[in-house]
């Protein structure tokens, strides 16, 4: 519903902010990762996912897109709810949570609070090759920093339930992408899948 939101921040506090949007405030809940980068800050943007429950809307906010993204994908995992998922990304960035899903680390994840070795395990299971870390070094399609036509284009085509694998391989194959519309990138890309 919300992509994101971008105001000045009224309240903060390791785990919760109130975000000012145009008179309107905004009660967001964020990992410790997020309060790190916006600790210091007066306004800032933020990335949401609203999970609508019978008794409440809760609206978390994030500092940077990959890490929401991966928040969403712990969520499709059975047993991980927002308020586990929150945790471990307070406990790991992105980046060291997908190096733990890939080298199979789980006890780094059963270091994270409520973090069992099964549901250590599901999420291995679940998220190995699946996360999609849109760091600078995860893609070196375009050598530039991100928000590049290819950069859009990989998102979009993880966001349609494309591995990011199979994507950058897609990516990589079309001839003279670096003046492509990202919308004729990602029919080009499809038809390489």
């Amino acid at each position: 519903m919300f992509a994101y939101l971008e105001g000045n921040l009224t309240y903060k506090s390791p785990s919760l902010i109130y975000l000012s949007v145009n008179g309107v405030g905004y009660e967001v809940q964020i990992t410790l990762q997020t309060y790190g980068k916006i600790q210091q800050l007066e306004h800032c943007r933020l990335y949401t996912h609203l999970q609508i429950r019978e008794d409440a809307w809760v609206l978390y906010g994030f500092a940077d897109e990959q890490e929401r993204t991966t928040f969403r994908q712990l969520l499709s995992i059975s047993g991980v709810g927002a308020a586990t998922a929150r945790i471990i990304l307070s406990s790991l960035t992105p980046a060291e949570l997908e190096k733990a899903i890939s080298a199979e680390d789980v006890k780094t994840l059963e270091k994270v609070k409520g973090i069992g070795a099964k549901t250590a395990q599901r999420i291995i299971l679940e998220l190995k090759g699946k996360l999609s870390n849109f760091s600078a070094d995860s893609i070196t399609i375009s050598g530039k920093p991100h928000n590049t036509t290819l950069d859009d284009a990989l998102i979009a085509l993880v966001n349609l339930g494309i591995s990011k694998a199979a994507a950058e391989s897609a990516l990589k194959k079309i001839q003279g992408a670096e003046s492509l519309s990202v919308e004729e990138l990602i029919k080009q890309a499809l038809r390489n899948i």
